[in-house]
């Protein structure tokens, strides 16, 4: 189970290893907690009349899209977007949206995802969610809440029966060795270098995130795929952005995995891993 905040979160972070999995026989779950209504169009050919007065449902449509490329299931939990606050102060959040919501009653309704679906492993994303996206935090937060409440009986009772969930991942996709590989590799072929403007606005605080790493999957054989479900969030995506500017050839070349963290367990396992799985009996 892979639980994300937006519709086109599960193509960016993690999705090579859930089409692997899949692809494998195992059932993977995306839970996507809001609808992602207050995305914005960033994808130009996407800004035309009739997109943005109808954006919950094209959401919608672009994931029913992702997921049937990824070959994975995917649920909405229903709550509503709480846009990317931006200004100096920050203005208030918009009432009644997903990172205002009470964590008791969003962790309830994971919760009876979880109990309902049985995972044995949940990804979702670290105390900073990624990026400080106010639903991303939040999603953090929640995911963990569930993680815990879900094996006890004595909360949330009308959910279903007490299930504990194996292990519970962090993923990790902004990686700066990563992102410093492939802009070395473009800029040695005469291009331009996709991330260096990125890799040049690093904050020297934020630390190098492959130290948290314990956990590489391979996945190379699923890139295109990952690629294919990203693009179908048409509205949020811009086939000419810096996400594919890197060829599929060359990312499978010099980094053929996705990483996460281990950050709970339920079962014995020995870092590093290469598997999700690990230590899970089948």
């Amino acid at each position: 189970m892979a639980v994300h905040a937006h519709p086109d979160d599960e193509s960016s972070k993690g999705a090579a290893t859930m089409a692997r999995y899949a692809a494998e026989g195992n059932e993977v779950l995306v839970v996507t907690l809001t609808g992602g209504e207050r995305g914005d169009i960033l994808n130009p050919a996407m800004d035309i009349p009739g997109v943005r007065e109808r954006m919950s449902e094209v959401r919608k449509e672009e994931m029913a899209a992702a997921a049937a490329i990824l070959g994975v299931q995917q649920t909405w939990l229903g709550f509503v977007d709480s846009g990317l606050p931006e200004g100096n102060p920050l203005p208030p959040l918009p009432e009644g949206c997903f990172a205002l919501v009470p964590l008791e009653e969003s962790t309830e309704a994971l919760v009876r995802v979880v109990r309902d679906f049985k995972p044995h492993v949940m990804t979702t994303y670290d105390e900073k969610g990624g990026y400080p996206h106010p639903d991303h935090i939040r999603c953090h937060e929640v995911s963990v809440a569930a993680y815990e409440a879900a094996a006890d009986p004595e909360q949330f009772p009308g959910t279903g029966e007490a299930w504990e969930v194996s292990k519970l991942y962090y993923s990790h996709g902004f990686i700066r060795q990563r992102m410093q590989l492939f802009d070395d590799e473009m800029i040695a072929s005469g291009q331009e270098g996709p991330f260096t403007e990125w890799l040049a606005q690093w904050p020297k605080d934020r630390g190098e995130i492959m130290e948290r790493v314990t956990t590489q999957v391979e996945c190379a054989d699923y890139f295109q795929q990952r690629d294919d479900a990203l693009r179908a969030h048409r509205t949020q995506i811009d086939p000419n952005g810096r996400f594919f500017a890197v060829p599929v050839d060359v990312q499978k070349k010099l980094w053929p995995t996705e990483e996460y963290e281990l950050a709970r367990t339920r079962v014995r396992t020995s870092l590093p891993e290469t598997d999700l799985f690990a230590g899970i009996e089948s």
